[in-house]
């Protein structure tokens, strides 16, 4: 149908931010993070040169040495790639892998991880598709997590620090499911693009507002952390954060009664903070 907007992929849409992102700031190193939804070969061609791109990696996927230099008066075709090297998955299994141990900070917000990794540079290959990169294989020493395969378009990146970058993504991942789920995001009921362009942005704002407030009111009392049989955590989350604000607001010093009411109903101070505290996590 004419006047329709074309429709864009994913991977076109990561495109066109990840380079208008390298032009506005000209003078500032670019990395993107991306999920497996990114790993796509014609995506990082594009925009290896704007930016250094980081994504996860298919265990099984084809990975070469790069293509020989050609010798003169050969004839034939020069080929592209080199010879076969052994997919991640094959490395796992073989005991003659060079496996080096290396602590990882801020392992998903959980403080830190011992792994173990392996690195190098291949030529990720696909039928009439090829991009160079640095993969980081990893594994968990204790056995616990699944091993993981990550890529870099930077050749020269240290694998400490791919790792580091990569998983910096978690609070990104945690912001946008706790706004959404506590705060409404991409739950408006609004009918229009621009209602919900305006919306959205005051949202996110109220996320942060709500989090540099929680963080002046602990330091001056215990720290409320609520948590339920089935989940235990030590340290606050943004729904004992949002529970602090509305326990502040809602205070009985905050909240005055009505001046109609000549008889008003008297509520226990102890009955009136325990409704708030049902109400401030129920809300």
């Amino acid at each position: 149908m004419s006047g329709e907007r074309q429709h864009k992929k994913l991977t076109d849409w990561g495109r066109q931010i990840l380079i208008q992102a390298a032009l506005w700031l000209p003078h500032r190193r670019i990395i993107g993070i991306g999920d497996a939804s990114f790993a796509a070969i014609d995506l990082l061609n594009d925009v290896r040169p704007w930016v250094t791109m980081i994504t996860r990696l298919r265990l099984d996927a084809a990975l070469h040495k790069p293509a020989p230099r050609r010798v003169p008066g050969k004839a034939g075709r020069p080929p592209v790639v080199g010879k076969r090297q052994p997919t991640l998955k094959q490395r796992l299994v073989n005991p003659k892998t060079p496996w080096r141990r290396r602590l990882v900070t801020g392992w998903y917000g959980r403080g830190e991880r011992m792994v173990e990794i392996v690195s190098a540079t291949a030529m990720w290959n696909h039928p009439g598709r090829r991009v160079p990169i640095r993969y980081v294989l990893v594994r968990d020493p204790e056995g616990e997590l699944e091993p993981q395969a990550f890529l870099c378009t930077d050749l020269d990146a240290d694998p400490l620090d791919i790792l580091r970058w990569f998983i910096r993504r978690w609070s990104i991942e945690v912001t946008f499911a706790e706004v959404r789920r506590h705060l409404g995001v991409e739950t408006q009921r609004q009918l229009s693009e621009p209602a919900i362009a305006r919306t959205t942005p005051i949202l996110l704002g109220l996320f942060s507002l709500i989090t540099l407030w929680a963080n002046e009111t602990y330091p001056a009392r215990t720290r409320a952390v609520r948590s339920a049989s089935w989940y235990r955590k030590s340290l606050p989350t943004f729904s004992d954060a949002l529970a602090s604000i509305r326990r502040e607001l809602w205070a009985p010093g905050n909240l005055s009664g009505s001046r109609q009411m000549l008889d008003p109903t008297r509520i226990s101070s102890a009955k009136l903070s325990t409704l708030i505290d049902l109400a401030c996590y129920a809300a």
